[in-house]
């Protein structure tokens, strides 16, 4: 049929027409499959949208084989299986991973580790049962809220690779997501430095003690050498791991199921230990003198005194005390004073000794570990008391750092979300199993706290690296069947846990590199041909090593905690904000959450990092704002439909509608700029200053709108007035909106700006302008009529106007102008504008050295004196340091003008001028003559005889040629009716000046009009005059300011006028470089009260 045929010509030009079609954000669409999406479907109607909205059928077979493969460690290692030219491409496969393997093992693998193996015991201890259960319920609601906070995000969408740092940058915008990435980033990096050197201390401390490279000869000095050896042990552990992750993470991968068979086994020998202990406890003697606990390293039998067959001999122990072996030598006199007790390390589940550790025994560095319920003797001296073998804390202990040191042991919560890809259904997996990976982990660690507290002796409980019982692993000795089994497994674990940091970390910020969104980072982008991070695993390794350099287990958790809290304050923030905005595409499938459980988890962070430390708390949080201002000053912008995005907008159509409830007081009253520009045929800017202008007027306060017109419609013009817009906020770098109209003329276009721009109570309530320099020399009078009319329009809508005279030599914004001044010419009281834009001005660096000069105008019967006093009460009054100066002009010069525009701005001038046309131009040449005269004379004589020859012979002279000018325009409008009027000549020479005269003067036309009309062409001669003389005044005050504003007269009320207006302030503004014409907008917008 004839519409089948049309229909196939319409599909073969479509596809074949060369044009390049927008494609689909989730299809994946190629060109082969375009020209068959609607082949043979009865879509006609639709055809011509079929590229850039596919049908429906077409659009769920591709979602149906979409597949979300993480673009991380198995893409690596298949790129390094796949070798040679002739590697054949394997066919994806589906993520197969379930909620169990995928989530729960994973988390649970990276939340238990070496805290609990090195620490928990030690923290039940110093702590006590009561304290310490606090701690780990704090913790772990913080993780769990956290976790339901991450569950919801996890939820709402796909969830590519890049696991938290994608959910709080997509969720909070780049800028929030590049500084808690980043956060996260380096959290997990000291998580590397906190399993290395709990590594080496298992290793030197429990394994090898003889592989110590540094050795103490003294007591005293074995914290140092502890110190020393973890620092060179654990430098050559790191760069082991570096290499193993830098040759292959498949060995890594391949690892990860011994280090978490590892876990789990240390956990149930720890749980089997403890009920070993109810029937059977294990024979671990403490040695006890008086009630101070022994390091029992160096004897083997806790006596003073044995006997070797019938002979008294002294052991071990008094040779530690004594200077000699002897019984008469000198020992310290806490050893004389006391004996030695034996007690059992764990007395068992069912002894009772829960109740000896309910509460804490916190205490300094070097306190000693002493058991409350032994009576010992005190010694008068305890200066010898550090030399002595005494179990002692090796830091000071307070409970807010043992929130910081325990809480790396609840991290890890990350684990099921960094694993998205490879989840057969991540939206349901995720949840669960991290839900229940907190939960089982929150349950071992409160029935730990307790049953260590219920079996262990509370002296061994705080003795930190186990020196009461031969230097053993605290809780290995607890462990059935052997401490061993502990050792080993806690060893394997913090390696594992070690070798996913320095494998995870790399690629965190391998994703964060590639996001653009800090420049500075992009060379960690890169990698190997595979794609793995090696330039990221080298910072990585470097910011491990300042770690490892602290040395200190106890110091590092606290910095680690500091970031892992930030991260999971700002997932929390996430999920609140996007909940409170009412989203549209916030649609989570998690449904437990709720707005109030985030906010309480992200207090919980907050108050968590203020509790373990307040200065390492500011320092994390400085450095998030530092990277976060960098990413708003420096970063690439990014448009992730953000949440902060959805709260700018909430919180901007709160305050606009606020403000619509009343106008602003003149208080609160700034300029608030439009900004109407003229564009050049490229569309660039054709005054760039006046954009520097209106920034330093702001001094970056308020608002800014850049207007401007393009002729001809929208439809046509679409692309241009895009481009236009881009092209006027690049200029200047200005801070603002753009408004680029197009209308079929530029008279309706910039109606259209002053009526509309804006929005509510953010409309602008001043226009700036630059004055039309070539009004004179174009032949087109539209340029300066349509200037006139946007003046009248202003004028019509109550706003204030800025007209800058020679915009193009105001400074630019990196210009800094020297020691001068801005005047300013106060003539009519316009709301006090003119004395406000000085003041906003002088804030800007590049006015900042500028005085301000005031000057205002007297008549000869003004008390000019009393006029100055006045004027400088009233600025005082307004807190505005200001030079006052008082001009007196004589009566015959002023009278007309300056009366005229203090009772009203000019409107007396614009009705005889605008009913008479253009006729006062005729003495202009006289106008121009007189400013480039200089005065020889007094001011008296030079202002008064012109005036007097003026009002005598020549004033006769003129006002007639005026009127024969008059009468024979007239007559030349009734000859041509249809013509527009003609371009009137502004400069007469005295020739032609007496040429005219006569010339009109041989026409008889000197009827009763003619009459009529000689008075008020007598007035706007004596006005033009005295244009002429307050223009020498300004000028010869102020021709050498930086800037000089001038009140602007309104244009004429009957538009016949409008030349003679230009001319009139053509006439004002001469011989001044830069000038600042101002008009105010009818309401007082400075105020002397507070």
């Amino acid at each position: 049929s004839s519409i089948s045929r049309t229909v196939t010509s319409m599909t073969a030009m479509e596809v074949c027409d060369g044009m390049p079609k927008e494609s689909s954000p989730f299809i994946n669409n190629t060109d082969h499959d375009k020209g068959n999406l609607y082949d043979g479907k009865n879509m006609a109607l639709f055809e011509e949208e079929m590229d850039s909205n596919p049908m429906v059928s077409s659009l769920l077979n591709k979602l149906a084989n979409y597949t979300n493969l993480t673009q991380g460690v198995k893409e690596h290692e298949e790129a390094d299986d796949e070798e040679g030219p002739a590697r054949s491409k394997k066919p994806v496969k589906s993520p197969a991973l379930g909620t169990l393997i995928g989530v729960y093992l994973p988390c649970l693998q990276n939340i238990l580790g070496v805290i609990l193996f090195l620490r928990l015991t030690w923290i039940v201890g110093t702590a006590g049962i009561m304290e310490s259960l606090a701690i780990v319920v704090m913790t772990c609601s913080c993780t769990m809220l956290t976790a339901i906070s991450m569950s919801a995000i996890a939820t709402n969408g796909v969830v590519p690779a890049g696991g938290s740092y994608y959910m709080i940058s997509r969720s909070l915008g780049p800028e929030f997501g590049g500084a808690v990435g980043l956060c996260f980033y380096l959290g997990t990096t000291f998580a590397g430095s906190m399993y290395i050197l709990g590594t080496i201390e298992i290793l030197l401390t429990y394994i090898v003690p003889s592989a110590a490279i540094f050795k103490a000869e003294k007591k005293e000095d074995e914290p140092e050498a502890l110190l020393n050896n973890m620092r060179v042990y654990g430098t050559c552990c790191l760069t082991l791991m570096s290499l193993v992750v830098f040759v292959g993470v498949k060995y890594v991968n391949k690892l990860a199921l011994v280090f978490l068979a590892c876990v789990i086994l240390s956990i149930l020998a720890i749980y089997a230990g403890v009920i070993k202990t109810a029937f059977e406890p294990p024979d671990f003697p403490i040695c006890l003198l008086g009630n101070r606990t022994l390091q029992n390293h160096n004897f083997d039998q806790c006596l003073k005194t044995m006997k070797v067959g019938n002979v008294t001999v002294t052991t071990k122990l008094w040779s530690l005390f004594c200077d000699s072996p002897d019984f008469n030598a000198t020992c310290n006199e806490y050893f004389t004073l006391n004996n030695v007790t034996v007690i059992q390390g764990i007395p068992g589940l069912t002894s009772g000794v829960i109740r000896d550790n309910i509460w804490g025994d916190y205490g300094p560095k070097g306190m000693l570990v002493e058991n409350k319920h032994q009576m010992s003797e005190p010694a008068a001296d305890t200066s010898q008391d550090i030399y002595m073998p005494y179990v002692a804390n090796d830091i000071t202990t307070f409970f807010t750092l043992l929130v910081g040191i325990y809480f790396p042991s609840v991290t890890g919560i990350m684990a099921g979300s960094n694993r998205s890809g490879d989840l057969r259904d991540a939206q349901k997996s995720i949840p669960i199993g991290t839900i229940m990976a907190i939960a089982t982990t929150t349950f071992i660690y409160i029935s730990s706290v307790i049953l260590f507290g219920a079996c262990i002796e509370g002296v061994v409980l705080r003795d930190k690296f186990g020196d009461s019982v031969k230097g053993n692993l605290v809780i290995g000795i607890l462990a059935w069947p052997s401490p061993w089994v502990i050792v080993i497994g806690s060893f394997f674990s913090c390696c594992g846990a070690g070798l996913q940091s320095l494998t995870g970390a790399p690629r965190l910020l391998q994703a964060i590199a590639r996001d653009g969104i800090v420049p500075f980072l992009q060379v960690f982008g890169h990698g190997k041909a595979n794609g793995e991070p090696t330039w990221a695993l080298l910072l990585t390794g470097g910011i491990c090593e300042i770690g490892i350099l602290i040395a200190s287990l106890d110091a590092v958790a606290p910095i680690l905690s500091m970031f892992f809290l930030m991260c999971y304050l700002f997932v929390n923030l996430a999920c609140a904000l996007q909940t409170l905005l009412c989203t549209p595409n916030w649609r989570p499938r998690f449904k437990f959450y709720h707005w109030a459980l985030s906010f309480l988890g992200a207090s919980l962070c907050v108050s968590l990092m203020f509790i373990s430390s307040w200065y390492y708390a500011l320092v994390a949080m400085l450095i998030a704002g530092c990277i976060y201002k960098y990413i708003e000053y420096r970063g690439a912008e990014k448009e992730w439909g953000d949440g902060i995005r959805g709260l700018s907008l909430n919180a901007a159509r709160y305050a606009l509608i606020r403000l619509e409830e009343a106008p602003p007081h003149t208080k609160n009253w700034r300029p608030q700029m439009l900004v109407l520009l003229n564009l050049e045929s490229d569309h660039t800017v054709k005054h760039p200053r006046l954009l520097s202008f209106c920034t330093q007027l702001k001094a970056g306060k308020g608002l800014t709108i850049v207007g401007s017109v393009l002729q001809g419609t929208y439809m046509i013009k679409e692309d241009e007035v895009k481009k236009a817009e881009q092209s006027s906020m690049a200029t200047e770098r200005t801070k603002g909106f753009c408004h680029v109209v197009a209308s079929s003329n530029l008279r309706d276009g910039f109606s259209h700006l002053i009526q509309t721009a804006g929005l509510g109570g953010m409309k602008h309530n001043t226009v700036l302008m630059a004055w039309p320099g070539t009004w004179k020399q174009s032949n087109d009078p539209v340029s300066w009529k349509n200037f006139i009319e946007t003046v009248r329009e202003t004028t019509a809508a109550n706003q204030a106007l800025l007209v800058a005279k020679n915009v193009d030599s105001f400074p630019t914004n990196t210009d800094r102008l020297g020691e001068g001044t801005i005047d300013v010419w106060w003539i009519v009281h316009d709301g006090g504008l003119l004395m406000l834009l000085p003041f906003l001005l002088r804030q800007h660096k590049v006015w900042r050295k500028c005085k301000m000069r005031i000057f205002t105008v007297a008549n000869m019967d003004d008390n000019s004196i009393q006029m100055k006093k006045d004027l400088q009460m009233f600025l005082y009054h307004l807190r505005l340091d200001a030079e006052v100066e008082v001009v007196e002009m004589v009566t015959t010069s002023l009278t007309p003008t300056v009366r005229c525009m203090t009772f009203g701005p000019l409107y007396c001038l614009a009705a005889d001028a605008g009913r008479h046309g253009p006729q006062i131009q005729s003495i202009t040449d006289t106008s121009r003559s007189s400013i480039r005269r200089k005065n020889q004379t007094g001011a008296s004589g030079s202002e008064s005889d012109p005036s007097r020859q003026l009002e005598g012979t020549q004033e006769d002279e003129v006002a007639q040629l005026i009127h024969d000018r008059n009468t024979a325009s007239h007559a030349a409008l009734n000859d041509k009716p249809d013509t527009g009027p003609d371009r009137v000549h502004m400069t007469w020479t005295k020739d032609k000046f007496l040429s005219e005269r006569n010339r009109n003067r041989s026409e008889v036309n000197m009827g009763v009009r003619d009459l009529f009309n000689m008075k008020p062409n007598q007035s706007n001669v004596r006005r033009m005059h005295t244009a002429v003389k307050l223009n020498e005044v300004v000028v010869n005050r102020s021709q050498g300011a930086h800037l000089v504003l001038l009140n602007m007269p309104g244009p004429p009320k009957n538009r016949s006028g409008d030349e003679n207006y230009m001319e009139f302030l053509e006439v004002l503004l001469e011989g001044l470089n830069r000038v600042l014409l101002v008009r105010g907008g009818g309401r007082e917008v400075i105020t002397i009260y507070s």
